[in-house]
């Protein structure tokens, strides 16, 4: 509990710890792409994880190509917590990436303000289904392409072109393994959501 002092008496007397806002974020893309690593990577809390090994019935399912390494899986979703100012708390959520687990998305979209979708330049067709989920719901999105080792870098521009994504849809580069980079896309979501709902509340006083 905080204190503050009377401006009459000189009384102290207990000021309530403003509530912080919190925020719904979704974290989305392709299967490999770095969606549990970009939540562990900035998450102040320890992230819940619902991975699991790669298994056979994955056989011919999840595509492997260029993550030839990856052993395990998400298969409900990535939690995590961040707190960017003491009055705004994001709350994360980490989608799994496979088709066969498209049935949650529904759910975890619910209340969300926007959402991130990762991208691998290796693997840009991936996230073109998450691109289009959130344009069909109308839910602010910022495609965040992660630069991982090796992997050949583009111009945003050839990016914003390849997804074929609105002009006022942000593109960003990350690497999902930093914390300071993964908390730019993310200042990036909350400021983009925040710049298309007051673009729609002008309008409808304009309508009024």
């Amino acid at each position: 509990m905080a204190f503050g002092r009377s401006s009459r008496t000189g009384a102290m007397h207990a000021v309530s710890p403003v509530e912080p806002l919190t925020l719904k974020i979704l974290v989305a893309g392709g299967f490999g792409v770095g969606k549990t690593t970009l939540v562990s990577a900035v998450s102040e809390i320890r992230p819940l994880r619902t991975e699991e090994l790669l298994s056979e019935p994955g056989v011919g399912i999840d595509d492997t190509g260029g993550v030839e390494g990856k052993s395990t899986t998400t298969v409900a979703m990535d939690f995590g917590r961040i707190t960017l100012r003491e009055d705004l708390v994001l709350y994360l959520f980490g989608t799994p990436g496979q088709d066969r687990f498209w049935f949650l998305w529904d759910e975890l979209a619910q209340g969300a303000l926007g959402a991130v979708v990762l991208a691998d330049t290796r693997r840009l067709a991936d996230c073109f289904a998450a691109v289009d989920y959130f344009e069909r719901r109308g839910i602010p999105f910022t495609v965040a392409v992660n630069c991982f080792d090796g992997a050949e870098r583009h111009p945003v521009v050839t990016v914003r072109e390849a997804l074929d994504l609105d002009p006022e849809v942000p593109v960003l580069l990350c690497d999902a393994r930093d914390r300071e980079s993964v908390k730019d896309v993310l200042v990036g979501v909350v400021e983009h959501a925040m710049s298309l709902a007051r673009a729609r509340r002008r309008s409808l006083s304009a309508g009024a």
